[in-house]
């Protein structure tokens, strides 16, 4: 790995109680591991990287990971607006001309990790819920009902950014993050892949023949690649590329012998590869630009409902960040990296309202776990993705063709890199007592209700409508809760927190890892911080130094 192996931070003294000579029956031990602040089984960290044909390979992954997402979105809320086909590949194409430029944006001035910035589904409800506004609405076409809601969409977009850029750079978020321990940060992190249990195997099920197969190839690809040092290097990079375009030519010849033929059209819209009509209808070239849906709406019901998806984004893309860090072989992201990030997230929201993309962007918890999967954290590899999801964006047959692998496939991936995420929160204990009753209390309540509460809120959410189970005369009120408690991240982190800063917290300083961690909530804790998160070039001379 080419990092700074020489800076590392001398860990805190632990008072350690000798071991009994002898030992009772029983009390065999094993090797000991003392905790890593970086990750170092990477072939490839933070800033360093692979050669130019891999590291253009490697992006194009990353794209077609972040693709499934996009297209999942766009799927799901185009056809309740009234758009047709030709309408939801131009919303395809806001949505990644969006996600490449804030993705660029982000390793740039933000985080400066290797964190794609996707469409997120945090914003649903409030989505559904300017839909159903107009349902009732009387318009020429439905064509014209799409628009009308588009441009509703974009006035709650641009105006709920603020919050964003408040928490940011107002230094709210900073102050927030450094009430963080690690044990407020494993349930965090683990929520973040675990919370998306449901577009993993639920979703590969709605096509079992070639979701299925997809999920046993990538986790066979971990075995053969054992085989011979030529097959490890390629399959422990792109066996997740391989195996798509494996699946999606078995899926095609599905579909060219009539095997769905005769089917529910739930299972020949998943399972087919001619179904999505988008390459039909998307256009050749091109390019998103402002206000393409035309002038904005705006209305305080709505824009209050996205203010709540707003905030549950940051929350979202903070635990994110904290994989990010882990899986790119970097330190913990610091309290002033991670609030200029939740900024500059709500000037990109605001661009999003802007160029009218149908949902503001988050850090893409599957392209983090991309990087787990292929050993390759470096920050080049994402910015080179950047330049795939513009060009498809404005050359949108070329995009279309790849958006209509279906989504079963891109499920069965999602098996796995959520998985990666989830497990790399663990990892978070190894600085805190893991055998802390008082932590493992914290732990088990953090993470179980970060689960069950959205779960709740999720199961009894009408799609149709965006109602949820709190349903007062107040719709924005209402749109506020439903999203905030339907997110696990955002769930994990307000119990997290709270118990871990008031029960009995001063006395458990030490147990709650708070030694190891203050260095990497400073600025100037440790050296190592400045080689990971400073700006290129000399741009720290143009921005206040508290964002540095």
């Amino acid at each position: 790995m080419v990092e700074a192996a020489n800076h590392h931070h001398q860990p805190p003294p632990i008072a350690v109680a000798p071991r009994p000579m002898g030992g009772p029956l029983g009390g065999a031990r094993g090797p000991v591991y003392p905790p890593a602040e970086q990750l170092h089984q990477l072939h490839y960290c933070i800033h360093s990287n692979p050669s130019w044909p891999q590291t253009v390979l490697l992006g194009f992954q990353h794209f077609i990971v972040m693709l499934g997402t996009t297209v999942m979105i766009a799927t799901m809320l185009v056809p309740r607006m009234g758009g047709s086909a030709g309408d939801k590949a131009r919303v395809i194409q806001a949505l990644l001309f969006m996600s490449g430029v804030n993705t660029l944006l982000q390793t740039w001035f933000g985080t400066r990790l290797p964190t794609v910035m996707g469409p997120s589904f945090a914003y649903a409800i409030s989505v559904l819920s300017i839909i159903k506004d107009f349902n009732d609405s009387t318009f020429t076409s439905e064509h014209a009902r799409f628009l009308r809601t588009m441009r509703a969409i974009q006035g709650s977009l641009i105006v709920s950014s603020i919050i964003n850029i408040i928490l940011g750079y107002g230094n709210t978020w900073g102050i927030l993050t450094r009430h963080f321990t690690p044990v407020v940060i494993v349930p965090v992190v683990c929520v973040v892949g675990l919370g998306l249990f449901g577009r993993g195997f639920p979703m590969l099920c709605d096509c079992v023949e070639i979701g299925l197969p997809m999920l046993i190839l990538l986790v066979v690809c971990q075995y053969l690649k054992r085989v011979h040092h030529l097959m490890h290097s390629v399959l422990e990079r792109f066996s997740l590329l391989i195996s798509v375009g494996i699946i999606w030519g078995f899926a095609a010849i599905l579909t060219a012998v009539g095997a769905y033929n005769n089917v529910k059209p739930m299972t020949e819209q998943s399972c087919r590869v001619d179904r999505s009509v988008l390459l039909s209808s998307a256009p050749w070239i091109k390019f998103p630009y402002p206000f393409q849906w035309g002038a904005p709406i705006f209305r305080a019901s709505h824009v209050f409902g996205m203010m709540g998806a707003a905030f549950v984004t940051s929350a979202e893309s903070t635990g994110t960040f904290y994989a990010a860090a882990r899986l790119a072989g970097a330190t913990s992201p610091p309290a002033h990296v991670l609030t200029r990030s939740i900024g500059l997230q709500g000037i990109c929201q605001l661009l999003d309202g802007i160029f009218g993309a149908a949902v503001g962007t988050t850090a893409s918890v599957e392209n983090v776990g991309l990087l787990g999967l292929t050993h390759v954290g470096s920050r080049r590899v994402v910015q080179i993705s950047t330049a795939f999801m513009i060009f498809f964006a404005i050359f949108g047959k070329f995009g279309a063709f790849f958006a209509s692998i279906p989504l079963p496939i891109f499920a069965a991936a999602y098996c796995v890199l959520y998985g990666i995420v989830a497990a790399i929160g663990v990892s978070f204990i190894q600085f805190a007592n893991s055998n802390s009753m008082r932590n493992i209390y914290i732990l088990g309540l953090s993470l179980f209700l970060g689960i069950s509460i959205p779960q709740y809120f999720v199961t009894h959410t009408d799609m149709n409508t965006g109602h949820g189970p709190v349903r007062t005369n107040a719709g924005w009120f209402n749109d506020i809760l439903n999203t905030l408690f339907s997110s696990p991240p955002a769930v994990a982190m307000i119990v997290g927190t709270l118990l871990d800063n008031t029960l009995e917290a001063k006395q458990n300083r030490n147990e709650r890892g708070i030694p190891w961690w203050i260095p990497f909530q400073n600025r100037k804790g440790d050296s190592r911080n400045e080689e990971f998160y400073s700006f290129p070039l000399r741009i720290s001379e143009l921005i206040p130094s508290r964002f540095h």
